[in-house]
C-alpha cells in the first residue's frame, strides 16, 4: 500500500513514521508513506497557501490551486496505482473499524490535511475525496487525524503485528454471530496476584474452550455496559448469563465471536461491498 500525505507541516510525520507499528509496516514493505509539502505548489513567491474568506469572518481559508496541484503531482507518482482520496475533516463520516478495514485493502491512499479555518469548497468538489472525521471535536489541522488513519491501516497489513490473530481480536473487529461489533475482553499477565487482585482462575485452567467462552461472554458484557449502542439491533442487548470467572462452567447463552481479518477471511467485512459512502 502506498500512502501520500499532503500537508503544510510535513515535519510532523518524521518521528511518527519512524516509530512503532508504522515503522514496522514500512520496514517490512507493507506500506510506503510519502509526505508532500503543499506550500511547494503555491504559485507565489511567498509560498502562500491561504487567504481571507469571502463574506468576511475570522480565520484563513486554504486556497484551491496549491492543494489541487499538490494532489495531482503526488498522484502522478506511481500513477498506475489508483488512489482513494481522503480529506480529514470534522464534517466527515466518523472513522470506524469497518471503514479502516476497507481502506486497508486499497492499494493507495491520498490523505489531505487541511488547516486554518478550512479549505476552499471548490477544490473539495473538484477532488471528490472521502471525508473522514476521527471524532466530534476540532483539531488545528488534519495531520493528527492522518496519523490515526495511517496507524489504523498499517496494523492491519499482513504480518505487521507479528501474530495473525492480534488485529482480529481487537475491539470492533470481533463480532458476535449476529454481526454485532464487540469490545475486547479484559486481559491479564504476570504476576498472578497484584495489590490483592487475582487473575481469574479460568484463565489459568488450561481449558482453552472454557477460556474462549469466558472471553466471548466478557466481550458481550463489556459492550453491553460501555457501548450499548453497538448492540441496538442485536438480541445480545438483553442480559445473558456469564460463565463464572473462577470455574469452567460454560455460559448458557454466549454467541461465538466471528473475527474479521485484514486478509478478507469469512466473518469480516473485507472482500465485500465497501461501507456506505465509499
Amino acid at each position: 500500500m502506498r500512502i501520500d500525505v499532503l500537508t503544510i507541516f510535513p515535519d510532523l510525520f518524521t518521528g511518527f513514521l519512524s516509530t512503532s507499528i508504522p515503522a514496522i509496516a514500512i520496514e517490512q514493505g507493507r506500506i510506503s508513506c510519502h509526505t508532500h509539502d503543499i506550500r511547494a505548489y503555491a504559485a507565489n513567491k511567498h509560498r502562500k497557501v491561504d487567504d481571507r474568506p469571502f463574506g468576511g469572518g475570522p480565520g484563513m481559508v486554504m486556497m484551491c490551486q496549491p492543494i489541487f496541484d499538490a494532489v495531482k503531482a503526488a498522484e502522478s507518482q506511481d500513477s498506475e496505482l489508483r488512489a482513494v482520496r481522503v480529506l480529514l475533516t470534522p464534517q466527515g463520516e466518523r472513522l470506524t473499524q469497518p471503514r479502516v478495514e476497507w481502506l486497508a485493502q486499497q492499494p493507495r491512499l491520498t490523505l489531505l490535511c487541511g488547516h486554518y479555518e478550512g479549505i476552499d469548497e471548490r477544490v473539495i468538489e473538484e477532488l471528490k475525496p472521502l471525508e473522514i472525521s476521527i471524532g466530534d471535536y476540532v483539531l488545528s489541522g488534519g495531520e493528527l487525524g492522518a496519523m490515526v488513519l495511517i496507524d489504523a491501516v498499517a496494523r492491519l497489513q499482513p504480518g505487521v503485528l507479528g501474530h495473525e490473530e492480534s488485529a482480529a481480536e481487537d475491539s470492533f473487529s470481533v463480532r458476535s454471530t449476529d454481526g454485532a461489533h464487540l469490545l475486547d475482553c479484559p486481559h491479564y499477565t504476570r504476576p498472578r496476584e497484584w495489590n490483592g487482585r487475582e487473575v481469574p482462575d479460568i484463565l489459568l485452567s488450561g481449558d482453552h474452550a472454557a477460556v474462549d467462552r469466558w472471553r466471548d461472554a466478557q466481550r458481550i458484557e463489556r459492550t453491553r455496559e460501555r457501548r450499548p449502542d453497538l448492540l441496538q439491533n442485536s438480541p445480545l442487548a438483553e442480559a445473558q448469563p456469564l460463565p463464572a470467572a473462577n470455574n469452567n462452567k460454560p455460559a448458557a447463552q454466549v454467541a461465538r465471536a466471528n473475527r474479521s481479518h485484514a486478509s478478507g477471511e469469512v466473518g469480516g467485512l473485507l472482500g465485500q461491498t465497501a461501507p456506505e459512502g465509499a
